[in-house]
């Protein structure tokens, strides 16, 4: 059985993501902020083990959603996913918020992250916190950290940290190797969950190897 994410046509870099891992033959991967799986079902369907750390429980395990139009209607969820397409036994499901995690999780050959450290609910702590405990789920040596992220467009933004202007990602990557880095101009994104109109964002995409002599950050 088939299912798709709420936010699966939502805009993204992934597939640049995805080459990169398939050139270095990566067996392992954590997608920071995992939600309904938008990318982690893709990745565990190619074979790779992946630890999927969310702390929202109705994008785990489903609930009630409004959808544009607007008109009700109910999100899966991670486990439901996984459940359906029996890939529970390629995920790990990690419950909880990145930064609040009792245990120092293992470390895996790359981590992704789609757009997470700008929700406000970030913004009361450091950005560099956030990317360095991404850092630190890198293999060492050579692993990759792959994210996406929002950039500034309305004057509000521009005073909060997490909205990255183009090149400024690079202070918080010191010594790691950039592979890939991409900015957007402003563009329209259609209505989807959560932004029931039309509305206007500017992304960025880095992705970075970890150096085999990483200096201090």
């Amino acid at each position: 059985m088939l299912t798709t994410s709420v936010w699966q046509d939502t805009k993204t870099f992934f597939p640049l993501f995805v080459d990169q891992l398939e050139r270095d033959g990566a067996k392992t991967v954590y997608v920071v902020g995992a939600s309904d799986g938008k990318f982690v079902v893709p990745l565990a369907h190619r074979g790779l083990h992946v630890r999927a750390i969310e702390r929202d429980l109705r994008a785990l395990s489903g609930g009630p959603v409004t959808f544009p139009g607007p008109r009700d209607g109910t999100m899966l969820g991670l486990r439901g996913r996984l459940a359906a397409e029996h890939l529970e036994a390629q995920v790990e499901v990690i419950e909880g918020d990145l930064l609040d995690l009792d245990d120092t999780p293992e470390p895996a050959d790359a981590v992704w992250t789609s757009c997470s450290w700008h929700y406000s609910a970030n913004h009361d702590r450091p950005l560099a916190d956030f990317i360095n405990r991404m850092k630190g789920l890198c293999a060492q040596p050579r692993g990759v950290l792959g994210a996406e992220f929002m950039m500034p467009v309305e004057p509000r933004h521009h005073g909060i940290e997490h909205y990255l202007e183009a090149g400024e990602v690079r202070r918080y990557l010191p010594g790691w190797q950039i592979l890939w880095e991409a900015y957007t101009p402003p563009f329209v994104e259609a209505p989807h969950v959560e932004q029931l109109n039309e509305h206007v964002h500017r992304m960025g995409l880095v992705i970075a190897r970890r150096p085999e002599h990483e200096r201090e950050s």
